[in-house]
């Protein structure tokens, strides 16, 4: 299952980190412009054999189908224009590297590359089994209605950490490089409650207990702009079917428009946790159906309602609630 993290920022102490601005020149080949180059490009190395790469939105028109993801000159890998990073694996240890990211439009066309970044792999740890120690006194605060600084002591490991993981509730939202002890998490929302913990990294892939819990809060009322209004499901509808002597609920509903893809949904019967639906490939962009077995008795009416798992790592709001009858019509 992938999961997408938001998109972070790494600082060392109260210093920002970011990756200039790299960009070709227009060339719309009569076409219309073509998509801009992406910003904000960070790179760092995960374990002696991967490193985390992380990007802006590409910025104004047109709308961006993919984005690519290149080692040097050769294309490594590719995403959906709706997430923002990726771990590039399969890399030797102890070497340098030098990424760079494209974003190509939903007509085919190509936009100019990124600033180029560089993250070099740590040596590789045969026969290591130790994990790093926890990390110690983490601590946090928001930044605005849409972000958080979060900074930890570093841990100890008998080869050294190769990186930091961030999650957010039990999602990883980001990771950092083993020399850094903070970083601020964006694209968050008004309002909003979070918790997040950290853990240690090192080349053999080797992971820490979680530190303490950070909770932070962020500014702004939930019901703003960016905040909890519109991260429900929209337009859910809900039916039933019978078939080979059993009976199933088929639902479909509008993703909330969120900074990123949604790939979690809670589905309940009667205010109850029915089952969990996590797409195992890339999740539908538009609207998304889901069929799942209640039992074989007919006349049972349920009320059923979803709600997404948002990529910050937090709960959005419940779906308007539908009632269903096995062998009768839902509404």
């Amino acid at each position: 299952m992938r999961r997408v993290p938001l998109r972070a920022v790494a600082v060392c102490g109260a210093l920002l980190l970011t990756a200039s601005c790299g960009w070709t020149g227009p060339d719309t080949g009569g076409g219309g412009p073509l998509p801009a180059a992406p910003a904000g490009v960070t790179a760092a190395a995960g374990s002696a054999t991967s490193v985390h790469v992380m990007w802006n939105r590409a910025a104004g028109a047109p709308e961006i189908d993919r984005y690519e993801v290149y080692r040097g000159a050769t294309k490594v890998k590719e995403v959906p224009g709706s997430e923002y990073m990726v771990d590039v694996t399969r890399l030797s240890p102890s070497t340098p590297y030098t990424f760079s990211v494209r974003a190509r439009a939903a007509d085919g066309r190509l936009g100019p590359s990124s600033a180029r970044v560089r993250a070099t792999t740590p040596a590789a740890a045969p026969a290591d089994d130790r994990a790093p120690s926890r990390p110690g006194r983490p601590s946090g605060r928001a930044v605005g209605s849409r972000a958080a600084q979060l900074s930890w002591n570093a841990s100890t490991d008998d080869r050294g950490v190769s990186s930091y993981d961030v999650y957010q509730g039990t999602t990883k939202i980001h990771s950092v490089g083993g020399a850094q002890t903070a970083t601020v998490v964006t694209g968050l929302r008004a309002g909003t409650r979070y918790s997040f913990t950290v853990r240690a990294r090192d080349a053999a892939d080797n992971v820490s207990p979680a530190s303490g819990a950070v909770r932070v809060t962020t500014a702004g009322s939930a019901d703003g702009p960016g905040g909890g209004a519109g991260m429900a499901p929209t337009g859910f509808e809900a039916s039933a079917h019978r078939a080979d002597g059993a009976y199933y609920l088929d639902l479909a509903w509008d993703p909330p428009e969120a900074d990123g893809v949604i790939t979690e949904y809670q589905i309940q019967l009667d205010r109850q946790p029915a089952t969990a639906l996590v797409w195992g490939a890339d999740p539908p962009r538009g609207r998304a159906t889901y069929s799942f077995y209640v039992g074989r008795e007919a006349g049972v009416t349920q009320r059923v309602r979803i709600r997404a798992k948002l990529p910050d790592g937090t709960w959005g709001a419940f779906s308007a609630e539908r009632t269903v009858t096995t062998g009768g019509a839902g509404r």
